[in-house]
């Protein structure tokens, strides 16, 4: 049996990241930028900020525990052809940046592969990447390991997602958040980089199936076991770890993000929760049903509370869409 609405207890209760956090986290992300900005010596070079990654994309989940959560956004640059010969000066001034100002020089920061990491005591990091558009055209973010450009588009890559998102009316994003659910809380596939697992994932989504099909995609339950079907089918078409191309056509690839072995436990357990998740969609017992998708998601997946102990409560109709439409932990 289905139970969205279970599904929908499970996504608001447990695995989405709270509205709070989300507001939290944007008000952390204009501060850092606003600091950059002002900044003597790189704020003229500071343009822009992008939300970036599963913040981008709206797949952000819930920590495990009292872990931090963590989030990424893209710090637009202007190109210094004083720095050209060493791509890494860009992370090594963003640092710099943060030890001088009087915020947060005395948190904790560092220097990462891509990226300026600033921690927040007991809640968050925000990663920071610069991003630039070169003279000869290219968009890169930075490898500073390798002191080398490396190329990307990440608002194609995020309207690829919402494209493919729509395409499922929005239980593409529901279904990623449920798939890293099961990744960082149940300890599946450990490894998989959340970049890989939306790619994977919204490759399975397409137009010919809903064509086909047009409840294909419906509801949270129908599109997990139709999207984590589909990507079973084609992991097992392919026992040696496949190139994983950046769906936004910049030419990169994923393929550094994971390694053979890696793959192969991802491949292996997909093939397991396919199975699972199809024995508790067909199972027609409502009880047996309800079991069979907690052993897979835990004590979080449950009924929702009664209308009769929640009416008083409850928003008006038109309100609680409007909130549902713009909620992290709605949507």
């Amino acid at each position: 049996m289905q139970h969205a609405d279970y599904f929908d207890v499970l996504l608001k209760d447990t695995v989405n990241l709270s509205q709070f956090k989300l507001d939290l986290l944007s008000t952390r992300v204009d501060a850092i930028y606003k600091a950059l900005k002002a900044d003597e010596q790189i704020g003229s070079l500071v343009l822009d900020k992008l939300p970036q990654g599963s913040w981008a994309h709206r797949t952000i989940i819930s920590p495990v525990g009292t872990n931090e959560f963590d989030a990424d956004f893209m710090l637009v640059m202007e190109e210094n052809p004083d720095w050209s010969h060493s791509p890494k000066t860009y992370i090594e001034e963003v640092y710099a940046a943060l030890h001088r100002n009087s915020v947060y020089k005395d948190m904790p920061h560092s220097r990462k592969c891509r990226c300026v990491r600033l921690a927040y005591a007991n809640s968050m990091h925000v990663d920071i990447v610069p991003y630039l558009s070169l003279s000869d055209g290219r968009q890169v973010i930075v490898n500073r390991d390798e002191d080398k450009w490396e190329q990307t588009d990440p608002e194609g890559f995020t309207t690829w997602m919402h494209e493919k998102d729509t395409m499922t009316g929005g239980n593409l994003r529901r279904v990623i958040r449920l798939l890293k659910y099961l990744r960082d809380h149940k300890n599946s596939f450990t490894g998989t980089r959340s970049i890989i697992l939306t790619t994977l994932l919204g490759e399975q989504v397409t137009s010919v199936r809903k064509l086909l099909d047009p409840g294909y995609y419906s509801n949270v339950p129908t599109a997990l076991l139709h999207i984590v079907k589909d990507l079973d089918t084609w992991l097992q078409a392919r026992p040696t770890k496949p190139s994983i191309a950046d769906p936004s056509g910049s030419g990169a690839t994923f393929d550094h993000r994971w390694d053979q072995t890696t793959y192969s436990y991802f491949r292996d357990r997909v093939h397991a929760h396919a199975s699972e998740i199809e024995a508790a969609y067909l199972e027609t017992d409502k009880d047996a049903s309800v079991k069979k998708w907690q052993a897979i998601f835990g004590d979080g997946f449950k009924a929702p509370v009664s209308s009769s102990n929640s009416n008083k409560f409850a928003a008006p109709a038109a309100t609680a869409a409007t909130i549902a439409g713009r909620s992290g932990r709605a949507g």
